[in-house]
């Protein structure tokens, strides 16, 4: 087959994917969960629900590659947000202020399923791309001093994955930035006069 044939149709395939994909955050956007089914779907993207059906098998794995696609979204900004921003600390808080205002944004605009779609178990490339990237901002700071390194770069990653996601239930501008400062709090150095306190309570409760 030509490789202009081949070309065109996965170019073509690309295309009614993402159609798939705009009309299942349309919907939810308008309706929530309970008006996406694979008939709207269909309908709203402009195709028979027998195509639908070659491309996905439910309306659950259409959900999950929104949620894919989302992802990779995010990370593409918040590359953006890094690259304009100098300084280990000051990158990575812009990028956790970024990344908890997305969360937000996406929060608004869909309903309570949609929020816990987004905070689900399952975790596709796209997040584990997300949570790497993280994972290396904090491995930089923590080789130049300014976040501990007493925890893996990973499991920190992780932790402000975790903690900066619950921006999404927040009500407030204000409170989103309460919650950045306090996650970007856990990450400061340990002190040796903090380890000193503890081992003094340690050797008073023994």
């Amino acid at each position: 087959m030509p490789k202009l044939w081949n070309e065109t149709i996965e170019t073509h395939r690309d295309a009614v994917r993402g159609a798939v994909l705009d009309a299942a955050a349309h919907l939810v956007a308008g309706q929530g969960l309970s008006g996406v089914t694979m008939s709207a779907i269909a309908q709203s993207a402009g195709i028979g629900r027998a195509t639908l059906y070659k491309y996905f098998p439910d309306v659950e794995s259409i959900l999950v590659a929104w949620h894919e696609r989302q992802i990779e979204s995010h990370l593409a900004e918040l590359t953006r947000v890094k690259e304009r921003t100098e300084g280990v600390w000051e990158q990575l808080e812009a990028v956790l202020h970024a990344y908890a205002f997305l969360s937000r944004s996406g929060h608004e605009h869909g309903d309570a399923a949609v929020v816990r779609l987004h905070q689900g178990g399952h975790t596709g490339h796209a997040r584990e791309s997300l949570q790497a990237f993280l994972a290396e901002l904090v491995r930089q700071g923590a080789a130049a001093g300014a976040f501990r390194a007493d925890v893996a770069p990973e499991e920190l990653a992780a932790f402000c994955l975790h903690a900066v996601g619950a921006a999404a239930g927040l009500s407030s501008h204000e409170a989103v930035l309460r919650l950045v400062n306090v996650t970007l709090d856990a990450l400061r150095p340990t002190q040796p006069s903090d380890a000193g306190i503890e081992g003094t309570h340690s050797l008073g409760e023994s």
